[in-house]
């Protein structure tokens, strides 16, 4: 197919099909996020829809990208959520998640992106995305460990599809292995069929139970709104990708970075209203527009809408809590030891310097408090590297390194 330019729509009978291929490309990690911390796959489907609406919405659809949920949150949604069943605080963290970035979109406004760097380097945001990822590990061996031979083998197949997949299926392993493993685990008996059937007498529900429900809780805000620092290093990296694949300039031209943040945010506090988790852009997407090279946002939209319908099936839910644990365990295994090494990864495309004093005291108290705390280890975690980093001083054989000038 040729190239296919963002503004551009293609007939139905093809925008349709390629719409519904960034759903499957994104549904995979959406609907895990809610699975391991407790809260409805169904309402993370609905609210991704609707959060990638609002987000085209404010880009005036010259961005296209799609908001799924994000993995950052995943230990702190764990603890009020599935710890404490307090899903009013919770709310209340994802709530501030989205003003965090209206705040940093104000300030984007009025400064530009050179700040970032400043605030949160490579050296900070490497090692709070590493500590994300290697902190969730043991919640994946536990689940793993509920049947190890499916476990392993989930873990196997998303594996050989990361490797030696080809075209589209490569862009979603997760998504093949989960469905490789639960098939498996069918076999074994370690499925309910029964509950599944019996949801088809209630084929259509209303996607989340409640709304607007919040609790001013300031622990919840401490332990959401700074990790959205860190997500955005992973906004304004996606963008610059973007940028490179379909040849504009998202950063600097229209829309600009400032409105990619302010669509993030506001999707963010809207998904919060209806009991869902933060959104961030997704490279699943970023990936199927490099494969495809049909870059028009109008197959977002149709990805956006279709969540939202499929998103009201109830057989959809059931079928997706279901999965076996040792399924799940099996993928995230690979997935939070994915993230682990790409917090890594950027510190060493970055020629961070570990023989200067500053960069190894930041990297070291941020592994140690982001690992060794159990609750809130990775908000505690990234104040201090914050802190850390702006309160030390640089030596003077220090290189600057703008990460806004190298896409990850």
């Amino acid at each position: 197919m040729r190239e296919v330019q963002i503004n551009e729509r293609l007939p139905y009978s093809k925008a349709i099909p390629l719409g519904l291929q960034h759903l499957f490309a994104m549904s995979g990690a959406t609907i895990l996020v809610p699975f391991l911390t407790g809260l409805s796959p169904a309402t993370a489907l609905f609210c991704s829809g609707l959060g990638t609406i609002i987000f085209l919405l404010l880009t005036r659809s010259r961005v296209p990208a799609y908001l799924g949920s994000s993995f950052a949150f995943i230990a702190a949604l764990t603890v009020f959520v599935k710890d404490q069943q307090n899903l009013a605080s919770a709310m209340m963290g994802v709530l501030s998640v989205g003003v965090a970035y209206i705040v940093i979109y104000i300030i984007l406004r009025m400064f530009g992106t050179k700040w970032i760097n400043k605030v949160i380097p490579p050296v900070v945001a490497g090692s709070v995305v590493a500590i994300i990822g290697l902190s969730l590990t043991p919640t994946a061996i536990s689940m793993a460990s509920s049947n190890w031979v499916v476990g392993i083998f989930t873990l196997v197949v998303a594996i050989i599809i990361s490797i030696y997949g080809r075209g589209f299926s490569k862009v979603i392993p997760i998504l093949l292995a989960i469905v490789a493993g639960y098939i498996i685990a069918g076999f074994m008996g370690l499925v309910d069929g029964a509950k599944i059937m019996a949801s088809f007498k209630t084929p259509f529900i209303v996607p989340f139970s409640s709304f607007g429900k919040f609790d001013l809780n300031f622990v919840a805000i401490l332990a959401f709104a700074p990790i959205a620092l860190v997500t955005l290093i992973e906004d304004l990296g996606h963008m610059m990708i973007l940028g490179n694949i379909t040849g504009t300039d998202i950063l600097q031209d229209d829309p600009g970075f400032d409105r990619v943040v302010l669509g993030n945010g506001l999707a963010t506090g809207v998904a919060s209203l209806f009991g869902g988790v933060p959104l961030t852009t997704y490279a699943e997407n970023i990936g199927v527009l490099a494969i495809t090279k049909v870059y028009s946002s109008l197959n977002l939209w149709i990805a956006a809408i279709s969540a939202i319908i499929l998103s009201t099936f109830n057989p959809l839910q059931v079928l997706i809590m279901s999965i076996p644990p040792s399924v799940m365990g099996g993928v995230t295994i690979l997935l939070f030891g994915m993230i682990g090494a790409a917090g890594l990864r950027t510190m060493i495309e970055a020629k961070v310097d570990f023989s200067k004093n500053k960069n190894l005291i930041i990297a070291s108290v941020i592994f140690a408090v982001g690992i060794g705390l159990s609750n809130h280890g990775v908000m505690v975690a990234t104040l201090a590297g914050i802190v850390l980093n702006l309160i030390l001083k640089d030596e003077e054989t220090d290189k600057d390194y703008d990460i806004t000038k190298k896409a990850a």
